[in-house]
């Protein structure tokens, strides 16, 4: 006895069907609905491989029936507007339960979903089993050390082989890659991808889709979101655990029992996902309950730990969910977008343990990534570690504490702030500083530079910035105290500087929090006056004379400013003993070079 056969679009993608005519496992009639044809002609319009795909396996099966003396008929119609709408919410599929209900045929699918309403409603139906193990032509250009291959339509194949951080570009192949053997290699790839459970299909767009295999993700491209047809499929070429990195007792107790928001830091190729899996799988070994969060799924991780994808296209909907489910840790793997920092803030402050990959070139660019995105106040709540990768090794490892602080260069007391200091972790010495300063949130260096302190050198770029505004003239900047700074300008642009009634150098010092002079530029020439050094008790004392007792004088080594004061009613400076200006001042005065200019 033979029956009709009638095929959805699942099975036709899968490109089953024609290998069952031509193994002779198919022997009557062979109905293919119309609902079918439109649905795959609408996604080859879109570009998308299924859709494509598709269209081809028709065709192999007409081909092939005909060789089988098998008749191969379409029916039904054309599917309306109304109904290709709805084909997302299950309409398509239902028409085609239709035909083959009414024709008293058999329903072929490799959609379980399909095949389970279809019994349910008495339609007899074959479910087109999935293979158990999944192999593909696609694996062939790899060996053990390929991180990536790849193919595109008139160049020849490349692959990039080594380990994290010492990749290599290569040409595995002295000739161009076809048109053909590139489109066969998509087709067969989709179908591997649809109809395994090592497969899934994470993305068809218009000329784009992204798959994933196993441990493979592939994506595949073509016009007109590329202006050729290209392949680039990526695997993780190390298992590395956490023992192997060679991490410190004090890194290790950190990971174990503080580090709660953690950044991994660094560029494309050094290793960060791998660290990532490994600090994962060390959790997990913990008895903790691990998740990702991964578009697209392409982390290398145990069946104990499960990978989420986007939730109806939406990250913040993934979020939400693990909030339900409470892991103690959270992989987000890649924290780019201001959505996705938002996202991480939220679950860290709903008390998820966080673990982001985050691309960065240096380990502080990890923590201004989230400037501005997350209060100030919260930074180190977000993210209290940052790892950072290079050539696949733990390159630098930060530490964020909040405390209330002067920032360093300004010595002033009430300059103190909320200040985020940026610890190196294994010498609990500051590396960098992040406070506000004016209207803007700044990231400082904590130490001096070229005898520059960071809030100087952040301040005098302000004020040059801000003089742009009124004058193109050249400027001096001179520090007399941490809120107390010189400006010298030609003298002919005082006034555009002072504004109407101080309204201009008024609004710079309110932005700044400091107080300005401003003084006339190269048309004050200095005398330098003798000076007698000597020390008393805790001071050092410079005694100018009383002649110029409540003047001004400026400090000098002759090329380096040290500082200005105001000579005191007995004609002395005087400077704590212990104190930097003050071993600056006894060694130039040893060395000859102290100056005391009038």
């Amino acid at each position: 006895m033979t029956d009709t056969a009638v095929p959805d679009t699942s099975i036709l993608i899968d490109q089953s069907i024609s290998s069952l005519v031509e193994d002779d496992n198919i022997e009557g009639k062979i109905v293919i609905p119309e609902f079918v044809v439109d649905e795959l002609e609408n996604q080859a319009n879109k570009g998308r491989q299924s859709g494509y795909q598709g269209l081809e396996e028709i065709e192999k099966v007409r081909e092939t029936a005909e060789q089988k003396g098998i008749e191969v008929s379409f029916a039904g119609r054309k599917p309306t507007e109304e109904e290709i709408r709805l084909a997302n919410n299950g309409r398509i599929d239902a028409l085609i339960r239709d035909i083959a209900e009414d024709r008293d045929a058999t329903l072929y699918t490799a959609d379980i979903v399909q095949a389970k309403v279809a019994e349910a409603k008495g339609i007899k139906c074959r479910l087109f089993e999935q293979e158990e193990k999944i192999t593909f032509s696609l694996e062939d250009y790899f060996d053990e050390d390929t991180m990536s291959v790849h193919l595109k339509q008139g160049d020849v194949p490349k692959a990039k082989r080594g380990r994290p951080g010492e990749f290599q570009l290569e040409e595995i192949s002295d000739e161009e890659m076809p048109k053909d053997d590139l489109h066969e290699l998509m087709s067969e790839t989709l179908e591997k991808a649809q109809s395994s459970d090592e497969g899934l299909v994470e993305m068809d767009k218009e000329g784009a889709t992204v798959l994933q295999i196993g441990r493979y993700r592939i994506a595949v491209t073509q016009p007109p979101f590329s202006e050729a047809a290209e392949i680039t499929a990526v695997r993780p070429v190390a298992d590395v655990s956490l023992d192997e990195y060679g991490m410190s007792e004090k890194l290790l107790t950190r990971l174990r029992v503080d580090a709660e928001g953690i950044l991994i830091a660094g560029a494309p190729g050094h290793g960060k996902s791998t660290f990532a899996q490994a600090l994962a799988e060390y959790y997990r070994e913990n008895n903790e309950v691990v998740k990702t969060m991964e578009k697209p799924r392409d982390l290398d991780v145990g069946p104990g730990i499960t990978q989420y994808s986007e939730l109806e296209d939406s990250m913040e909907n993934t979020g939400d969910f693990l909030l339900l489910a409470r892991p103690d840790f959270t992989v987000y793997d890649e924290v780019r977008k201001t959505r996705d920092f938002e996202v991480f803030s939220d679950m860290r402050m709903a008390g998820v343990g966080m673990i982001g990959v985050v691309h960065a070139s240096e380990a502080v660019d990890a923590v201004q990534r989230l400037i501005g995105r997350v209060e100030l106040g919260m930074i180190p709540q977000v993210c209290d570690t940052v790892i950072h990768m290079q050539d696949a090794e733990i390159s630098k490892v930060y530490r964020l504490k909040l405390t209330v602080k002067v920032p360093e260069g300004m010595t002033e007391e009430d300059l103190a702030r909320p200040v985020i200091q940026v610890l190196e972790f294994e010498s609990d010495e500051p590396e960098y500083e992040i406070y506000t300063y004016g209207e803007e949130t700044v990231v400082v260096p904590a130490s001096e530079e070229e005898n520059e302190t960071g809030a100087e050198r952040l301040a005098r770029e302000q004020i040059e910035y801000q003089l742009r505004q009124f004058t193109d003239a050249e400027a001096e900047v001179k520090f007399i105290t941490d809120n107390h700074i010189k400006l010298f300008v030609p003298e002919d642009e005082i006034s555009h500087v002072i504004g109407k009634g101080g309204e201009n150098i008024d609004r710079i010092e309110e932005q700044l929090g400091v107080d300005i002079t401003v003084e006339p530029r190269g048309e004050v020439t200095k005398e330098s006056m003798e000076y007698n050094l000597s020390e008393r008790g805790n001071s050092v004392i410079i005694d100018v004379g009383d002649q110029l007792a409540g003047e001004d004088v400026d400090v000098t080594t002759g090329e380096e400013f040290l500082f200005a004061a105001t000579v005191g009613r007995e004609g002395e400076i005087s400077l704590t003993k212990e104190s930097d200006l003050a071993t600056k001042v006894i060694n130039a005065d040893t060395a000859g070079i102290l100056s005391i200019e009038h």
